[in-house]
């Protein structure tokens, strides 16, 4: 009978030896890998650095030395030693509290500029019901680290105090063209009002003889109390014409309405009736001849009407005054033509 020691013994020869015939063959297919990769690096990803590391710390370098062929022993263990490093360094590159997000940021100035009387707990308000809790002294930080001053010092935008009284602001002007059937060639002379807040603009009417009583008429149709489109109180922007004279102020002062006049060669201060004038010009008259007076009204009136329904406006979001039904997307696309094509209009076909 075989004692048992013996038996232990040739167990574990037995599997030693198959150990060393399983490394032997893995160590040859190493390298039979490696041979076929001559020449290209080993490309190696994060995961299998990391099982690579873990194993080969665990032999040791005498035993990595004689095992390893893909890469060396002091390569594993490198490997191994920036694993440790990261993780016990993980994180420490913050300190403190988490900054500010993005987002947060860019809507406390947005709100401290679009309302100049909000001081920091109202910011600190509105941003809690859109979700984000911030605290009053974060909000005053943010502020003063982009030089925006409190609420005391903190001055309304012009633009927002124009929309504010957007309403009751109307402005007006005269243009001339040169006629060939005109009393007086090269001064027939064309009013307008143009509502800001619609953008809408009102023909006055024209005359080659344009004197005092002339104003006086228009703004009589102007202020009427039934058909009339200025409704008191409002304000009438206009220049220094001396067609405003003094007679014309008085009746639209009694009338409601306050007359207040541009500074000398200030276009840009009645930027709105001058820009529809320059359109009006430009896109329509400077390309006709107007043969008299009454060609002359029929041409503005034909400018008119598309500037209401088929002109797309900047001011509006690049949207029509009087806004159409949705379009479809598909469908036969039409031409509507004005003064002979001058004008265009595109459409889909019912």
């Amino acid at each position: 009978m075989i004692p048992l020691h013996l038996l232990v013994a040739a167990l574990f020869g037995w599997l030693e030896r198959e150990q060393r015939e399983v490394i032997e063959f893995l160590r040859e297919e190493n390298r039979v890998l490696k041979r076929q990769l001559r020449g290209r690096p080993l490309q190696l990803c994060d995961d299998e650095r990391r099982r690579l590391a873990v194993l080969g710390e665990r032999l040791g370098r005498r035993v990595l030395a004689e095992v390893t062929s893909l890469v060396t022993p002091e390569t594993i263990l490198r490997w191994h030693r920036e694993l440790i490093a990261r993780k016990w360094t993980y994180g420490s590159s913050r300190h403190g509290r988490p900054g500010v997000q993005v987002e947060i940021r860019r809507l406390v100035m947005q709100m401290a500029l679009d309302n100049p009387s909000w001081g920091y707990t109202r910011i600190q308000g509105a941003l809690k019901n859109l979700g984000h809790s911030v605290a009053r002294a974060t909000v005053a930080r943010i502020l003063r680290r982009q030089g925006i001053p409190p609420t005391r010092e903190r001055p309304m935008r012009w633009r927002t105090f124009l929309r504010a009284h957007w309403g009751a602001l109307l402005a007006a002007d005269f243009f001339t063209i040169r006629g060939l059937d005109c009393p007086r060639p090269g001064h027939l002379l064309h009013g307008i009002v143009i509502e800001l807040h619609t953008r809408r603009v009102h023909v006055l009417g024209s005359t080659p003889y344009p004197d005092e009583e002339f104003v006086i008429q228009t703004m009589r149709h102007l202020t009427d109390s039934v058909e009339g489109i200025v409704r008191p109180p409002s304000v009438l922007i206009c220049d220094r014409d001396r067609k405003w004279s003094i007679a014309v102020q008085h009746f639209l002062k009694t009338a409601g309405v306050r007359v207040v006049q541009t500074p000398f060669r200030a276009p840009n201060c009645n930027a709105y009736a001058e820009r529809f004038v320059r359109a009006i010009k430009e896109e329509c008259l400077n390309r006709m001849i107007p043969l008299g007076e009454r060609h002359f009204r029929w041409t503005v009136a034909e400018f008119v009407a598309p500037y209401h329904n088929e002109r797309n406006h900047q001011g509006l979001g690049n949207d029509l005054i009087d806004s159409l039904q949705q379009q479809p997307p598909c469908g036969l696309v039409r031409r509507k033509q004005r003064l002979g094509g001058i004008l265009s209009f595109y459409y889909r076909a019912a």
